[in-house]
């Protein structure tokens, strides 16, 4: 297999990078060489590596002290235990303190002897068979997650079910048929325009998975096929519940390739990038071997199949943010810089990567493409409903009698999904509440599921698609602990690049902590984190919080809207 060296097929944007002063994406590489086997803070080995890259010592410490992996001491054995939704969920939270406990480090910190670290992370992608840790790149999950990390249980990390629900899987084939990969693009270049494929999905009218709903036609043209044109495929999958995008990564990750090569085609980009969140080292593998397939075969190079068309693409593993994974904070991020959300204008379809058009589009999204390519939007656009077409992988968490991945046809009713699909809760347990995208997208009290999967269905009652992941809260959980769980996940998770998004959710924190009702103050709390946030993670938090309320009831009075 001929080598890929994606550091080699860089230079032009890397001497843009140069030209206008920025560290360039491989500055975090080299801040994770060197931070890994040791157990000091960033402030002892960070500067030096400013010093090699001749950058001051802030353009190092900055995103050393931001990324999470980056900041948590490691020592020689690093241990990250989801505390996500899914994982709180099946354990109450328990879980963290259980693991500490057996391995005798609080999270955070690593032993004495730096022999070993914990670290508490959100999310791993283990949301079906929660609660789950990662030793070293070694998932362990489950009930017995503790006896598997001390060594009196062997690991255990199942695969992801998965089954399709519409007859014709439009991002299931290859995972659950075998269906090829790269049975498009080699067409599309030779004979194909990149008109004709922007036709296409302009046709579909697929919309982005990520969780905005933009539609992607519209983006790609934004773009304007400008000199320079990036086009990312986003892998930073950070809505606990979800992992969807992990299935396609692992399981077909030629398919999500092909995707972003058609996507590129279609933008007149040159370039590509893959980030992958660093929870997810099999998906970065399996990427990372299908890139080298896709070079060895001539899908991608200086001359693709033998024709004029030039493309190559680079892998970058992220380090640790949930908020990274929003459009201009990923941008940040690859730049070499603390992953914070920017205002908009300009958008990154003007200005993005290094100050190139950049077109953004999550996993799910671009594995999509090859499909519509092939079949036509117009086949894509009669699935699903007429506003929102098409179809969408649906996460059920572990609390299900059926977790899994499931391919359904937006518009789905959510009970269908809950009963026939989900199969109710474990050992016929209660509902009590659904979380639906995300602790940020909102919940759904269990009487109140008789509402579509999709965006505007959704939103009607206060809650958000984003990445379809549901999360079952049963009644042992009790509601005061699940509003401070998301709290602690909105304080945790902000970028702090705004104050009102920084402030507000450490406020919003002490206040569910102390436990009275919070009243008017959570109500002049709510405005500004609405009405002031840079970005949809501080505007998200009110109707969170309120749907919550709403889901529980009294139970949670003084949270309502």
């Amino acid at each position: 297999m001929a080598p890929v060296g994606p550091a080699d097929r860089f230079d032009a944007l890397r001497a843009l990078a140069d030209r206008r002063g920025r560290p360039g994406g491989r500055l975090i590489e080299s801040l994770a060489e060197a931070r890994a086997g040791t157990a000091n803070g960033p402030e002892d080995w960070a500067p030096a590596v400013a010093a090699q890259a001749g950058l001051p010592a802030a353009a190092a410490l900055g995103p050393a002290r931001y990324y999470a992996d980056l900041a948590t001491p490691h020592g020689r054995r690093h241990v990250r235990v989801c505390v996500a939704t899914a994982c709180f969920a099946a354990r109450t939270g328990r879980h963290l303190t259980d693991v500490e406990d057996a391995l005798g480090v609080i999270s955070g910190t690593a032993s004495p002897e730096g022999d070993v670290s914990v670290q508490a992370v959100r999310c791993l992608g283990y949301c079906y068979v929660g609660p789950a840790a990662l030793d070293g790149d070694t998932p362990c999950t489950g009930p017995t997650l503790t006896g598997q990390l001390t060594g009196r249980q062997p690991p255990s990390a199942p695969g992801i079910p998965a089954a399709d629900f519409t007859g014709d899987p439009v991002l299931l084939g290859g995972v659950l048929a075998g269906e090829p990969a790269w049975q498009v693009w080699p067409t599309a270049v030779r004979t194909g325009t990149p008109d004709e494929v922007l036709g296409e999905v302009a046709a579909s009218g697929l919309r982005g998975r990520g969780g905005a709903g933009f539609r992607v036609a519209a983006k790609w043209e934004a773009a304007g096929r400008g000199a320079g044109t990036v086009v990312v495929a986003n892998g930073d999958e950070g809505d606990p519940g979800s992992y969807a995008d992990r299935l396609l990564m692992e399981a077909d990750p030629a398919r999500v390739l092909e995707g972003l090569a058609l996507a590129c085609f279609a933008c007149g980009a040159r370039q590509g990038v893959v980030l992958v969140r660093s929870e997810y080292p099999a998906a970065l593998a399996r990427m990372r071997e299908a890139v080298g397939h896709a070079y060895a075969d001539g899908h991608l190079g200086p001359s693709v199949h033998g024709t004029g068309t030039a493309l190559d693409i680079r892998l970058v593993e992220g380090a640790g943010s949930y908020v990274a994974g929003e459009e201009t904070a990923l941008i940040a991020g690859l730049e070499g810089g603390r992953g914070c959300a920017s205002p908009r204008p300009p958008y990154p379809t003007e200005r993005g990567l290094w100050d190139a058009p950049t077109v953004v589009n999550n996993v799910e999204t671009l594995a999509a493409v090859p499909w519509i390519v092939r079949r036509g939007g117009e086949a894509y656009a009669r699935r699903g409903t007429p506003a929102e077409t098409g179809t969408k992988l649906v996460c059920l968490s572990e609390r299900f009698a059926r977790p899994g991945c499931y391919e359904v046809e937006i518009g789905t009713p959510v009970r269908r999904i809950v009963t026939e699909l989900g199969g109710g809760l474990k050992a016929g347990a209660e509902l009590a509440a659904l979380q639906v995208g995300g602790p940020l997208g909102g919940f759904l009290a269990a009487d109140a599921l008789d509402v579509p999967l999709s965006d505007a269905g959704l939103s009607a009652r206060g809650a958000a698609l984003g990445h379809a992941g549901l999360v079952a809260f049963d009644q042992r959980v009790a509601p005061q602990d699940v509003m401070r769980h998301v709290w602690e996940f909105a304080a945790a998770e902000s970028c702090g690049a705004c104050s009102p998004c920084r402030v507000g959710s450490r406020r919003g924190l002490e206040m569910a902590h102390a436990g009275t009702r919070p009243g008017q103050e959570w109500e002049r709390l709510s405005r500004v984190l609405a009405e002031a946030s840079l970005c949809a993670f501080g505007r998200r938090i009110p109707p969170a919080v309120q749907s919550l309320a709403r889901a529980y009831g009294d139970r949670l009075a003084g949270w309502g809207p």
